[in-house]
């Protein structure tokens, strides 16, 4: 019987002890040896999933886009597409919250040195924007932001969002600030300076947590 059809959950475990190995103590512990060790398997087996570590980290990175994009994806668009912005941030920020070993493998860096990722790898996940640039050109048509680039806006709002998410994983959003305040102070700001009303950026905002089952991110 082989690796695969001996445990069909071999490749998802060895994806996220590649990703722990990786975040955690960087490229070089990244090892045929450890990964089987990790999860408890021979090195035959991990070369049975992945021809190598290239392909491994290509998997990773493609995983990481994939879990992303369902949690944006479920979204879905509604009669307040500012609050339908509101809701892809705070899917977002869940799944790197939920992903975070996935998430510090997602966007290369220091991560990645040593692995040979291409073009396309690295922008694999643009995909998942395409959710975000629909929801900024539903504000724009309705009037409730600017009439612009709805692209360059989606991206800034992405750069934004992105920082906050990794300043949270790293712990350094506490006092006097916590992350929650900081995520609401921070789309509120952007949904401002898109062009909505104050007014009615704080309501979409209401309606997003609620729809995410929370209040005020709490």
């Amino acid at each position: 019987m082989s690796p695969r059809q001996a445990d069909p959950e071999l490749g998802a475990n060895l994806l996220e002890a590649a990703a722990r190995l990786l975040a955690e103590e960087g490229p070089s512990a990244l090892s045929t040896r450890r990964l089987a060790a990790a999860v408890g398997t021979s090195t035959m087996a991990v070369y049975t999933r992945f021809s190598g570590m290239d392909d491994l980290v290509r998997a990773l990175v493609h995983e990481g886009f994939r879990h992303l994009a369902g949690r944006m994806g479920a979204v879905g668009a509604s009669g307040d597409p500012v609050a339908d912005v509101a809701e892809l941030g705070m899917a977002y920020r869940e799944n790197a919250l939920e992903h975070s070993h996935l998430y510090a493998v997602m966007f290369g860096g220091s991560t990645l040195v040593g692995f040979s990722l291409t073009d396309e790898d690295r922008s694999h996940g643009r995909y998942t924007l395409a959710i975000l640039i629909d929801a900024v050109e539903r504000c724009m048509q309705a009037g409730r932001f600017n009439e612009g680039d709805a692209q360059l806006a989606a991206h800034r709002m992405w750069i934004a969002l992105h920082g906050l998410v990794t300043l949270e994983l790293g712990g350094y959003l506490t006092e006097p600030y916590d992350a929650d305040t900081c995520f609401e102070a921070q789309v509120r700001g952007l949904m401002r300076e898109a062009g909505d009303d104050p007014d009615a950026a704080k309501e979409s905002m209401r309606l997003a947590w609620e729809r995410r089952g929370s209040v005020d991110g709490r």
